[in-house]
C-alpha cells in the first residue's frame, strides 16, 4: 500500500493532542516526515518524540519532502499556508475554522479546484459516532422535511486561558468561530448544506471583560480580551427551514451543553445523546440505540478519511465548499451583531 508522507505545520496544543498521535498510529499508511514551528525548540522536541526526520522553521522548506500537510497554526495563517501548500502540489488538512474570513476561504477553495489537490477542513464533529448515525437517519429520509434546528454549544466558564484564543487579530473571533463552528458545521452537513437567505446574530463579551471572571481553564486578562465569549444567531434557509444557534465560552447557565436537534415533518432527532422521536401507531415513540458503531475518538475516522482522499481511494467527507459556507455564515453573524441588522444572502 502506498504511504502518505505528511508534514505538520504548527506543533502546539491541537497538533500534539490530535494530529500527531493519530497519524503516528497509522504507520502502515502514513509517515510523519516533517514538522515546522516558529518555536524551533518545541519543533525539535516533537520531532524527537515522534521520530520525525525533518525539522524546519520555514514551512515551505518541507514541501519537497511531503505529499500532504496538516495546518495547526493560529487562524490568521491558515489561508496563506494552505494556498502555498496547494500551489506546491500538496494535499491540505487545515484545522478549523477554515480561515479568518470567508473571503480568505474562497481563495483557498479556488486554489484547491485549480490545483486538483485535496483541501480538507478539520471539522471532526462530523466523524463522531452519533453524527455518523444521524447522517444515516437523515439520508434515509426518516426525519422527512427538516423544519426547525436547535444548536447549542455552551460552556459555563471555560474560556481558553492559553495560547492566542482571545486575540482577535490572530483568531478572528472567540466562542463562535472556535467552538460553535463545530456544531454549526455539523448541523449544516446533516441538513445537506441548504442555502441561507437571512441571518441575524448577536455576540457578547461582558463576562470575560468584567475583570472578575471565575474561569475553569486558566486566568484571563480582561484588559486584553478582544473576542466574543457568548453568541446567538437565527438563520433562515431558502428551503424554509430555520436554525437557532447559541454558543459560549462563558455564560451564566447551569451546565456545559452540546446539542444538535433537528425537528422534521415526520420525526425528530437529537445528535447528543443520540435519539429519534416519532409518532406512529397512535403512540409517541422515542428510539435510543443500544449500540453505535465506530471508534470513540473521531480523530481516527477523520485522519483515515483524509488519507483515503489524498491517496484517491475514498471521497472526502468534509468538502471545502461546505466549510466555506460555514465561514460565510459565521461572517454574517459577526456582521449582524456589529450593525444590529440582519444579513440577507
Amino acid at each position: 500500500m502506498r504511504m502518505l508522507r505528511i508534514g505538520v505545520i504548527g506543533v502546539g496544543g491541537i497538533a500534539q493532542a490530535r494530529h500527531l498521535p493519530t497519524f503516528a498510529n497509522m504507520k502502515d499508511r502514513v509517515k510523519i516526515q516533517a514538522v515546522s514551528d516558529i518555536n524551533s525548540e518545541l519543533a525539535q522536541k516533537v520531532a524527537t518524540e515522534y521520530d520525525v526526520p525533518v525539522v524546519v522553521q520555514n514551512y515551505e522548506d518541507m514541501f519537497d519532502q511531503v505529499d500532504a500537510v496538516t495546518i495547526c497554526t493560529p487562524n490568521k495563517f491558515h489561508a496563506n499556508i494552505a494556498i502555498a501548500a496547494l500551489e506546491a502540489g500538496k494535499h491540505v488538512l487545515c484545522e478549523k475554522p477554515m480561515a479568518l474570513s470567508a473571503q480568505e476561504a474562497e481563495k483557498m477553495v479556488e486554489t484547491a479546484k485549480r490545483t486538483g489537490k485535496t483541501l480538507f477542513i478539520g471539522f471532526h464533529y462530523r466523524f463522531m459516532k452519533e453524527s455518523q448515525a444521524a447522517k444515516k437517519i437523515m439520508g434515509a429520509g426518516e426525519i422527512g422535511k427538516p423544519l426547525v434546528v436547535r444548536v447549542e454549544a455552551l460552556r459555563r466558564r471555560k474560556v481558553p486561558g492559553w495560547g492566542v484564543f482571545t486575540n482577535k487579530e490572530l483568531q478572528g473571533g472567540g466562542s463562535l468561530i472556535d467552538f460553535g463552528c463545530h456544531h454549526l458545521d455539523l448541523a449544516l452537513w446533516l441538513l445537506g448544506n441548504p442555502e441561507p437567505v437571512e441571518i441575524s446574530g448577536a455576540t457578547y463579551q461582558d463576562l470575560s471583560t468584567s475583570g472578575d471572571l471565575v474561569n475553569m481553564w486558566g486566568d484571563i486578562d480582561a484588559s486584553t480580551f478582544e473576542v466574543d465569549d457568548h453568541a446567538t444567531a437565527f438563520i433562515r434557509f431558502r428551503n424554509g427551514a430555520s436554525l437557532f444557534l447559541e454558543t459560549s465560552w462563558a455564560a451564566n447557565v447551569a451546565d456545559d451543553k452540546e446539542s444538535v436537534r433537528i425537528s422534521g415533518d415526520k420525526a425528530g432527532l437529537d445528535v447528543f445523546p443520540f435519539a429519534v422521536y416519532q409518532s406512529k401507531h397512535g403512540l409517541l415513540v422515542d428510539q435510543v440505540p443500544h449500540w453505535l458503531p465506530g471508534p470513540d475518538d473521531p480523530s481516527i475516522l477523520q485522519a483515515a478519511n483524509f488519507v483515503d482522499s489524498c491517496l484517491g481511494v475514498g471521497e472526502a467527507i468534509v468538502k471545502p465548499e461546505q466549510a466555506l459556507q460555514t465561514s460565510r455564515i459565521i461572517d454574517a453573524i459577526y456582521e449582524s451583531s456589529l450593525t444590529g441588522k440582519s444579513v440577507r444572502f
